[in-house]
């Protein structure tokens, strides 16, 4: 089964590749049911399966609880800072949640990718809150700190959310029509293109640090505007991965459990897109 770039995505499908379909069941090349003492099992006495088989409704259920979550904590979280009544109390408010946000996040996803546990609810509707106090912390950020006074605070992160989903549901219109092709070399050239991206942003945010600027990604310039342009697309084209791996998961005959997964590796792609287009947006928007 093809990998896809989402590190939970991956997981996903590797936790749950063995045993699809029956495969995995019993002895190599056979295709019979064994029994605890090595004997051919009766297929007429078996134990019904534990769990039902995984369907786009699970997928579609459990990736709107999650966003819907995330989404409930985000809001809540952007009109706690906006009650503050200066904007240094705002500012002291804003940027500790988005570090917590940001730090427990991050901490739930390597767990769930590197423990395997993507398919936790707990853990994915926990990391759904977590970014939810980041997102709703840097909307602000960005909506009312960052940007001038020529447009809103809500239409700026309103034109985020409606790109956002625009970019979602024209990939998925994309895949479903088999515009482009998920093959294993796309797969290794987006991998590789999300690993470049990475070891830029880390560079300078290294720089930032000493410099004590926003770097010269980061800065609002050509250049920053470029990159945001180019982590936009490398988001975009992710989601191909993460709808043929959820689509095979599907096909296969995955556990429905598997569907958290499914939604955490969407959720993960979606917040990055997400804060990527308001980035942009304010690059434009600010004084």
């Amino acid at each position: 089964m093809r990998e896809s770039s989402n590190p939970v995505m991956r997981g996903v499908v590797r936790d749950n590749q063995s045993g699809y379909a029956g495969f995995g069941a019993g002895t190599a090349g056979t295709g019979v049911a064994m029994n605890k003492y090595g004997q051919a099992a009766d297929p007429y006495t078996q134990a019904p399966p534990a769990t039902r088989q995984l369907t786009i409704d699970d997928v579609v259920t459990k990736t709107a609880i999650t966003l819907g979550v995330l989404t409930v904590v985000a809001v809540a979280t952007y009109f706690g800072i906006s009650s503050r009544a200066t904007e240094s109390a705002q500012v002291s408010l804003a940027l500790p949640l988005m570090m917590v946000g940001a730090i427990g996040g991050l901490v739930l996803v390597l767990i769930a990718s590197f423990g395997r546990k993507q398919d936790n609810p707990a853990i994915v509707l926990a990391y759904a809150a977590f970014e939810g106090l980041f997102v709703g912390s840097i909307s602000f950020a960005f909506a009312n700190l960052v940007v001038g006074g020529d447009i809103s605070a809500g239409a700026l992160i309103g034109q985020a959310v409606l790109g956002t989903f625009g970019v979602f549901f024209g990939m998925l219109f994309v895949y479903k029509i088999g515009a482009i092709r998920v093959t294993p070399r796309f797969t290794r050239m987006l991998f590789a293109g999300m690993i470049g991206v990475l070891v830029l942003m880390v560079g300078n945010l290294v720089i930032g640090l000493f410099t004590g600027e926003a770097g010269v990604l980061r800065d609002g310039g050509p250049i920053a505007i470029i990159f945001s342009l180019v982590c936009i697309a490398l988001a975009a084209f992710s989601f191909l991965l993460d709808f043929d791996s959820a689509d095979r998961l599907i096909r296969a005959g995955a556990p429905d459990r598997a569907a958290w997964g499914v939604a955490l590796g969407l959720t993960v792609t979606l917040v990055w897109l997400y804060v990527e287009i308001l980035r942009l947006l304010s690059y434009f928007n600010s004084d």
